[in-house]
């Protein structure tokens, strides 16, 4: 579902809708189509107990999309906030040069 979700809707045979959003019936109805079969029960489970919180139903729960992470272009729609004044992130060590000289990238 991630793969799909975040990298390839095309993959089950649909394109994700503004905001990343992707009908839940279609999402059901394409994974079944490739053999990854679950239920609406399922994927209500996945998305209230995913430990990182990677998917997410709309107000309505008849839309779902990966609310983060992409690589196809998605606009989540977000709303830009200020950052603290210290703000903390985690990374490899190796990688610092790089952060500092080109700052934090998607």
């Amino acid at each position: 579902m991630s793969l799909v979700l975040r990298h390839r809707p095309g993959l089950i045979g649909f394109e994700l809708q503004e905001g990343g959003w992707a009908p839940v019936d279609a999402l059901l109805e394409g994974m079944r189509r490739h053999g990854h079969s679950f239920t609406r029960e399922d994927l209500e489970f996945l998305v209230a107990n995913n430990d990182k919180s990677r998917f997410a139903f709309d107000a309505s729960g008849t839309l779902i999309h990966a609310s983060q992470g992409h690589s196809v272009e998605v606009n989540l729609q977000l709303q830009p906030l200020s950052p603290p004044d210290v703000l903390y992130h985690g990374t490899y060590t190796p990688m610092e040069a790089a952060i500092v000289r080109e700052g934090l990238k998607r």
